[in-house]
């Protein structure tokens, strides 16, 4: 028996090649590899002397030759194929060992694999169902159970070519097709970045950067990591997956007690991690969002973490009950003590504890999901699935800034006006369409979210804010309508509305602003979310 060890990842092969050369294996080698086995006086025979041909263009082609290619590709059940083989001296391989080079740690075309991924999907398409299939491995995890299972039938066992059975080397075909899948997916990805001095995504002094154009093609190649607890109900399965080989900031995260994450704690912890870094970094202090399905109910800003805490929490205390609470700065023992006073919640992450808090959380809250984790991963690009098919748009941004926003009523905004409507604006850019965010002091007093109308929206955030905006803004997602939107602000006491503008009637909207004493900011950009 005869098989191929050529691999860039060395983890565990020297091993594995002695054990599989002590069961009577002739191992053949190429560049790097047969050097290390050689050096751990493993039998192997290296490649250019099956091949009668030696390495050349910088090892670019070693393996690229029928003596190689032959005797992966021949189907053992074919007496033809055994012919060829014989007439042109060739021996039949029937293991591949191999894994590529590794592209994402130094992307660029001297790190794209040709020879790998050629042998790899060679011997994968030859997996068999029948007795002569060819194995293949790409993942160093998958050498004792190939080892084991080699050893249990023998070399020349019932179990077909190689010993291992048919359940076994497709399983280890399709890890095959997955890892070339995967190779190529990261190589697509890094030619889809623009290149050095490309004018894409670049902005002068002032502008907003324009969102680099869309890919004509998306190719994903996930690998699970982490099973959920459930999905978004117990009788669905719910698993996290991320890019292979790219772990995301969800790997580095780190659970101090509470249960296992499901489907929803993943998804609104990943949406309370964005928004609070995303509102700290544009307000330059401490933030604590509480997220419930998604949308914010409390959000507030400022020096003292726990002040900052318990207005986020007083924003909506019924709505905060089993919500996530997301903190920017490291949570103090000042804090855990307003966090043990209010409504429990599911998850809490922060990027740190100081001493005691985590253990005054496991005791008060023993349910309760404790994470620490570092910031977010800047966004990629969104992808949403729909049936049959996917819609795909550049990540949600920012693209107007605050100096740019037109003052389109009769009354300017006073300072502290207008620092309440850039809260506002930012809370309200994280919140479900539509959206009316009312805020006072960087707290949001009032939230309302995903209704079917603009004006009911308006009414659920006044009637949350009960009174606790007044003097403050109202900031909405989309553009009014009409002027009962801005009556339904000025109901609720504001003094200044900031939205995107844009409508047929912003003339009539503009005047009912006048007509009531209000302030009102054109962003020029809408901010749906769906």
């Amino acid at each position: 028996m005869r098989a191929l060890i050529s691999v860039w990842d060395k983890t565990g092969v020297v091993d594995f090649a002695t054990r599989l050369s002590g069961l009577g294996w002739e191992i053949v080698s190429s560049g790097g590899t047969a050097a290390a086995l050689a050096e751990a006086a493993v039998p192997v025979l290296a490649v250019e002397d099956v091949t009668g041909s030696p390495e050349m263009l910088d090892g670019r082609v070693k393996t690229l030759h029928p003596r190689i290619h032959g005797g992966i590709l021949a189907d053992r059940s074919k007496p033809a194929h055994l012919a060829s083989l014989a007439e042109h001296g060739i021996a039949a391989i029937d293991l591949v060992v191999c894994n590529l080079y590794p592209f994402r740690s130094d992307p660029g075309p001297e790190l794209i694999d040709i020879g790998g991924p050629a042998m790899v999907r060679a011997a994968a398409k030859n997996h068999g169902d029948d007795g002569g299939g060819v194995g293949v491995v790409v993942d160093p995890a998958d050498y004792e159970a190939v080892l084991e299972e080699l050893a249990e039938s023998g070399a020349t066992g019932e179990s077909g070519a190689g010993g291992l059975s048919a359940a076994t080397r497709r399983r280890l075909a399709r890890a095959a097709f997955a890892h070339t899948a995967a190779y190529d997916a990261a190589i697509v990805n890094w030619l889809d970045k623009p290149a050095a001095g490309d004018a894409a995504g670049v902005a002068g002094a002032g502008e907003s950067p324009e969102p680099a154009p869309l890919p004509p093609t998306v190719h994903l190649a996930l690998e699970r990591v982490d099973e959920c607890r459930y999905g978004e109900n117990p009788h669905h399965l719910g698993a996290r997956y991320r890019p292979v080989g790219e772990p995301t900031w969800w790997d580095h995260a780190y659970q101090h007690s509470g249960l296992a994450l499901s489907y929803l704690n993943y998804f609104d912890a990943d949406a309370a991690w964005r928004i609070v870094h995303d509102l700290g970094e544009a307000e330059g202090s401490s933030a604590v969002v509480i997220v419930k399905h998604a949308n914010p109910c409390g959000a507030a800003a400022g020096d003292d973490l726990a002040d900052v805490y318990q207005r986020a929490y007083d924003c909506d205390a019924r709505s905060a009950f089993g919500g996530i609470v997301a903190f920017n700065k490291i949570v103090d023992l000042d804090t855990v003590e307003r966090i043990e006073a209010a409504a429990q919640a599911d998850l809490i992450i922060a990027p740190g504890y100081e001493d005691g808090v985590v253990e005054r959380l496991q005791a008060k809250r023993r349910n309760t999901r404790v994470l620490e984790g570092p910031r977010p991963d800047e966004a990629g690009v969104s992808l949403r699935q729909i049936n049959g098919g996917w819609l795909v748009q550049s990540p949600h941004t920012f693209a107007s800034a605050p100096e740019d926003w037109q003052v389109v009523t009769q009354r300017k905004p006073t300072a502290s006006e207008l620092a309440d409507a850039r809260f506002a604006w930012r809370v309200c850019g994280h919140v479900m369409s539509n959206a009316i965010v009312l805020a006072r002091d960087r707290t949001a007093w009032g939230i309302g979210a995903g209704q079917q109308n603009r004006v009911e929206s308006g009414q659920l955030a006044a009637a949350k804010a009960d009174g606790r905006a007044a003097g403050g803004a109202c900031a909405s997602d989309a553009f009014y309508p009409f002027g009962d939107g801005v009556e339904a602000a000025a109901e609720a006491g504001v003094a200044v509305v900031v939205q995107p503008g844009g409508a047929l009637r912003d003339d009539d909207v503009i005047a009912r602003a006048n007509e009531l004493g209000l302030a009102m900011l054109f962003t020029g950009e809408r901010q749906f979310r769906h």
